[in-house]
């Protein structure tokens, strides 16, 4: 079988996870996993993945001050960027960047690309309320589209008081990506910013599942058909995303060479990223199809890290 690129594989730097311990943060209810390269390196053998884009999961590195946000993501980046280097072929990493400081994130995106070979940035859905395709983002997104860019856009808590007894990672996370995905459509972002790869990670939440609902609101008064041609425009990952029920509904609705493996881990422990790796393999597409999802799509976008 073809060997996979894992564009959904976290990282989690021992200093980034004593930071937030520190502040008794968790990742949405989720508690921060311990993380190794080594811990990496035999997911990847055990799922046949011969290179895995690292990134760093909410809560990101903005807790309200800019000047330590900086700090925490210039560290991430040279860490994440040392990684690579020490296993040559097997990671490239999505830069961590400071939104909602744009000032910052401009400058961290620029260092990241330039200086430590960056395969693209990861931003949160939203940051303390704040959700992609804000107006006030736009000066970071025209110097993404300038790099053409790829954007890996994680969900994040939803700005909101959580149900009791339900993790925001269970269900939020999942209307999280799918706000913002609406948020940068109606903006017009997918179209002004066309040298942008925006990928939703988790398949896109419920985006797919809810595509004829969302159309209208993002077709500008015009057909439901122009709201999902735009919708269509977004790239997605399978992490936590390939059961029957999920599958059928991405599969149906995004067009095959935009869609992308994700294993989620380590937040995805071992044993429940390979339950998903089987309910992928189990789940009846073509082979055309699985070659896409598993290595050629992003091959086509991370040419560098293609072998």
């Amino acid at each position: 079988m073809e060997l996979k690129i894992d564009t959904h594989h976290h990282i989690v730097p021992p200093d980034y996870a004593k930071w937030l311990g520190s502040r008794g943060i968790t990742a949405g209810g989720l508690p921060i996993p311990v993380w190794s390269a080594e811990g990496s390196l035999d997911l990847m053998e055990s799922q046949g993945t011969s290179c895995s884009i690292l990134s760093v999961s909410t809560p990101g590195v903005h807790l309200g001050n800019d000047q330590e946000a900086r700090a925490q993501a210039r560290e991430l980046n040279e860490y994440a960027a040392s990684v690579t280097k020490t296993y040559p072929g097997k990671f490239g990493f999505f830069a961590t960047l400071t939104l909602p400081d744009v000032e910052g994130a401009i400058a961290e995106a620029a260092y990241a690309f330039d200086n430590l070979g960056a395969d693209g940035v990861i931003l949160l859905a939203n940051v303390g309320g704040r959700y992609l395709g804000e107006a006030a983002f736009e000066p970071l997104m025209e110097e993404l589209n300038r790099r053409s860019s790829v954007v890996f856009i994680h969900p994040s808590e939803l700005p909101c008081k959580p149900v009791e007894g339900i993790p925001p990672y269970v269900a939020d996370f999942l209307l999280d990506t799918t706000r913002a995905a609406i948020n940068i459509a109606k903006a017009g972002w997918l179209e002004r910013y066309p040298n942008i790869s925006f990928v939703l990670s988790h398949g896109g939440g419920f985006l797919p599942f809810a595509a004829q609902r969302i159309a209208r609101a993002v077709s500008d008064g015009g057909p439901d058909d122009v709201g999902i041609e735009r919708l269509r425009r977004f790239y997605f990952d399978t992490a936590l995303a390939s059961s029957p029920f999920a599958l059928a509904a991405l599969l149906e609705f995004a067009k095959p060479e935009r869609i992308f493996f994700g294993s989620d881990w380590p937040y995805a422990p071992k044993a429940r990223s390979m339950n998903f790796l089987r309910l992928l393999e189990n789940y009846a597409m073509d082979d055309a199809t699985r070659r896409r999802i598993y290595r050629e799509n992003a091959a086509q976008l991370f040419k560098k890290r293609a072998g």
